[in-house]
Formats: structure tokens, C-alpha cells, sequence
């Protein structure tokens, strides 16, 4: 059965590769983000091909601007069946003690407060339908800190720990609820955490094939498609030559 997938941060990275792994599985998208010109370049390359597409302007941070997007979809995109989870950011690599409050803020209030805002919005429909999945993507980073990495291990130690809470809180109900926790992924992440950077991001990634957005996207669909009885509740994915949030062997 085709379902409704809403998938947050989908203009770039793991958010648009789960936009085009799930517009493939014939899936009907309501994909949102904070790029407006961008979202319409995408529903328009998916739509040609055939997807059924909705676009929602906000930011996650914007808790009033969300529940009105939300609230405001017509009748025939509102029975949500999947929730990806996927707007988030790293900002900074400095020691704690050195850290930016304006960078703490952000990582809190998009990958925590962001995340929560979504759940609590769309949540309440899936139980009330008796079925729904909701996919965070988390973090390896969210296992175990790495140096520097402070306050954004912090943020995606609680998504396992929010997602962990909320597959209680549903288990007497048909919705399931899965935590994908990706290691290296080359996306705009590293570009993003080092304000701009190029050269430096681009380090991040020298000496070992990351993972793509794709892979994760891979991923997200094989868990939103298993039967409805299994609930994949966890998975980490590394690249090949990566051990841990903090092991990567450079070649």
C-alpha cells in the first residue's frame, strides 16, 4: 500500500535521498525544509516522474509555523503514515568549555526541540489510526562522545534516548518506531559544522569511502516497508572503515 511520508530537512543529504528512495517505492511525499526555491526544484523533478508531492516551508525551530503547515494540510494528506525525522546539524568543533552559545542553541532547538515538535504534531493522528511509523534519524555519535563533539553527541544521545521513550509509549498500538544512527555520511553536515569552510570539511572525508545520503535512505524504506509485525527498532550504519564515532581508518 502506498503511504503518505513527511520527512523533514528534505532539500539536501540523508532528507533528499529519503525523498527519492520513497518517491521510487511509489510513496505520495509531503517534504519540508527551510529552502523554499530549493523544495520547489525537487517537487518538480519528482513530480515528473510521476510522485504525488506536498511542500512545507518552515523551520522545525518554529514550533507556531510548524503546527500551522501541519494543521493546514487538506484532508487528503493528513493520515500521515511515516514521520522522518531528519532535520539536524552539527555546529562547531571546539571543546566544551570553549563551545558557541549560539551554536548550542541551534543543535538544541533543531535536534531535539525540533524533533519533539514534529512528534508531538503527527504522533496523536497515527495512534488515533491504530498505525503509523516514526523514523529519527539519529547517530553514531549518539553511542558514545568523540573529542569536541560535546554538546551535538549530546543532542543525538537524547534522540535515542526520545525515540527509546516514545516506542514505550506506542507499544500498545500498531506504530512502530526505529532509530537509524549513521556514521560518516558525506553531505553538506561537515560544511554546515564548520560555518562554511570548504577545505576543512572536505578533510572530514579524505581517506575512506562515506556513506551517501542513499545508503541511509536505503535504510529508512526497508524499515518503513518490513512486515507489519516487525518493528526494526534500531540500526547503525558505519562505512567500511569506520569502527566507532570516533575510529576511522584513513587509507
Amino acid at each position: 500500500m502506498n503511504k503518505i511520508v513527511l520527512i523533514t530537512g528534505a532539500t539536501s543529504g540523508i532528507g533528499l535521498g529519503c525523498a527519492r528512495k520513497f518517491a521510487e517505492n511509489g510513496d505520495k511525499l509531503i517534504l519540508t525544509g527551510r529552502n523554499e526555491q530549493r523544495l520547489e526544484e525537487i517537487r518538480k523533478e519528482l513530480t515528473v516522474k510521476g510522485t504525488k508531492v506536498q511542500t512545507l516551508v518552515f523551520d522545525v525551530r518554529d514550533r507556531e509555523k510548524a503546527t500551522l503547515c501541519v494543521n493546514g494540510l487538506s484532508e487528503e494528506w493528513r493520515e500521515i503514515d511515516v514521520l522522518v525525522n531528519n532535520a539536524g546539524l552539527a555546529l562547531g568543533l571546539e571543546p566544551e568549555y570553549e563551545g558557541s552559545f549560539d551554536d548550542w542553541d541551534t543543535m538544541i532547538d533543531t535536534n531535539l526541540k525540533g524533533l519533539l515538535t514534529m512528534t508531538r504534531l503527527i504522533v496523536p493522528g497515527m495512534v488515533a489510526r491504530d498505525r503509523g511509523h516514526v523514523i529519527n534519524i539519529g547517530s553514531v555519535a549518539g553511542d558514545a562522545a568523540y573529542a569536541n563533539g560535546n554538546v551535538y553527541c549530546a543532542t543525538k544521545s537524547a534522540v535515542k534516548t526520545l525515540t527509546d521513550g516514545l516506542r514505550l509509549d506506542v507499544a500498545n498500538t500498531a506504530v512502530r518506531v526505529t532509530n537509524i544512527k549513521p556514521g560518516l555520511v558525506e553531505t553538506n553536515f561537515s560544511n554546515t559544522r564548520f560555518h562554511g569552510d570548504k577545505e576543512r570539511a572536505a578533510n572530514v572525508y579524505k581517506g575512506i569511502k562515506p556513506l551517501t545520503g542513499d545508503d541511509i535512505a536505503d535504510v529508512a524504506v526497508y524499515a518503513a516497508n518490513a512486515p507489519a509485525h516487525v518493528q526494526i527498532a534500531e540500526v547503525l550504519v558505519l562505512a567500511t572503515h569506520q569502527g566507532s564515532g570516533s575510529v576511522i581508518v584513513r587509507k
